[in-house]
């Protein structure tokens, strides 16, 4: 059965049924046209817009899938499996002496009070690595340390006056190393390190016959080490800053009674911490 109705265009597009056999038609043929063909214009762009949001989803899986399968440039990937490498290491360093007294120092007038002070020098090295397994190596470190010890005194009776002085020294430093190295993150690598060290000082006063010395110090000492640092791989080298703290184990002093000074000091100690910048390749 056919129903006709006379109705507006816009009534017969709100009340239009696919299942449904009604026939709608407007008073006017111009109105029917009018309404034919803006339902085709808006079929088309509802299609349209179908095919927009279509390809506007593929576009974000397919970026989302790029953005998980990059993976950062992985530098000098092959370094890890050397057997040995070399490099070059410079920096500063920051020098004490650990001054023990003697009972004559606290029973005396000779001297009021000795105090030792920081003083800062610079260090240039070579550096040989030789890999043990993937988390330990052993490292020889030679270099030289340029190094200065302040010690400020006061006298007692009868001077009492302040004299402050330093004592210069050059290091043939030779430190074996255990290096404790962390799983690779890309191109970035902690370690620590722990050894021991042997030092020669080359400007050690000893054996000075020189008048104007007020203190002597032994040119051989011996000490431990512990220390941090990273590795951040590089194209073509390895950049490595690292700080560590030297111990020396061997009394320093030489004793000469004929320096005051000497009879108010048991032992002397040095410290030294380094702060160094390793390229290695």
């Amino acid at each position: 059965m056919f129903q006709i109705f006379f109705c507006s265009p816009r009534h017969a597009l709100r009340h239009r049924s696919a299942a449904s056999f009604r026939f709608y038609f407007s008073p006017l043929p111009y109105n029917n046209i009018l309404y034919l063909r803006t339902l085709r214009l808006y079929q088309k762009n509802r299609r349209f817009m179908r095919l927009i949001k279509l390809l506007f989803v593929l576009l974000l899986t397919t970026s989302a899938v790029q953005s998980f399968a990059q993976r950062p440039l992985i530098n000098l990937s092959e370094h890890d499996n050397k057997k040995y490498y070399f490099g070059i290491t410079f920096g500063m360093n920051f020098s004490v002496y650990q001054v023990h007294y003697t009972s004559s120092f606290a029973n005396t007038d000779t001297f009021k009070q000795i105090q030792p002070q920081w003083q800062p020098g610079f260090n240039l090295g070579l550096l040989g690595n030789l890999r043990l397994t993937n988390f330990l190596d052993l490292r020889f470190v030679p270099s030289l340390a340029f190094a200065e010890k302040r010690l400020i005194f006061e006298y007692g009776l009868p001077k009492d006056s302040v004299s402050d002085r330093t004592i210069e020294a050059i290091y043939m430093h030779l430190p074996i190393q255990l290096k404790l190295k962390s799983e690779r993150i890309n191109n970035f690598r902690f370690y620590a390190l722990v050894g021991g060290k042997f030092d020669y000082d080359m400007a050690a006063n000893a054996r000075s016959h020189r008048p104007d010395e007020f203190l002597k110090v032994s040119p051989v000492d011996f000490g431990v080490e512990l220390g941090i640092g990273f590795e951040f791989y590089n194209p073509n080298f390895i950049f490595s800053p690292e700080i560590k703290i030297s111990q020396g184990l061997t009394n320093q002093l030489y004793t000469d009674h004929g320096l005051p000074l000497t009879n108010a000091i048991q032992s002397l100690l040095t410290r030294m911490i380094v702060i160094s910048i390793h390229l290695e390749g």
